[in-house]
């Protein structure tokens, strides 16, 4: 599933599955929708990527599933700070290196209770992996809103910096250090 190309190509992740992995590794993503006024509308959230798709929870009322109601087009995008290289003697040598994920697609409430569960427990396997919260209650089932997108454009973009920083920035990626690290 590819997107529009990128002005600056040497950039672009081919490689569907590194975007795959990077949104598995990102905690934060952020839903672009279109407000009731006209103006795009960003708002933070947890999500997880499964079966080919982004799931999130969210309240069943309030601006975003108004926006999705509206109008199901929507905006995410995630990304990864890997690396912030100091400018040494030079600020114009000063980087910062990421992957992200850009991805256009059409938003649905999901009302089905099993597709429901199917989300939130993917949620939980991401965000809480050592398991040991139990069954999801029927009474938080109903006032709990899930939201799948359904991905019809995916771009992956990165800067790893070149030759040596980018050796440092792969081990770092690579590593078990946190992200993101600072070099030089």
């Amino acid at each position: 599933m590819r997107g529009c190309p990128l002005r600056k190509s040497k950039k672009e992740i081919i490689d569907t599955s590194v975007i795959i992995d990077l949104l598995h590794a990102c905690h934060v993503g952020r839903l672009g929708t279109v407000g009731s006024d006209g103006y795009p509308m960003v708002k933070p959230l947890n999500f997880v990527y499964a079966a080919g798709k982004i799931y999130f929870h969210s309240a069943r009322e309030g601006e975003k599933i108004d926006d999705i109601r509206r109008d199901s087009r929507v905006c995410f995008e995630a990304d990864l700070p890997i690396a912030f290289v100091r400018g040494s003697e030079n600020p114009c040598r000063a980087e910062y290196l990421y992957r992200s994920v850009i991805i256009k697609g059409r938003a649905h409430i999901i009302e089905d209770r099993e597709e429901k569960i199917f989300g939130l427990t993917r949620l939980m396997q991401k965000y809480q992996p050592e398991g040991g919260y139990g069954e999801f209650l029927e009474e938080k089932l109903r006032i709990t809103g899930v939201v799948r997108i359904d991905i019809v454009e995916m771009t992956g973009k990165e800067d790893l910096g070149k030759e040596d920083i980018r050796e440092e920035a792969m081990k770092a990626l690579a590593g078990s250090s946190a992200l993101p690290v600072v070099i030089g």
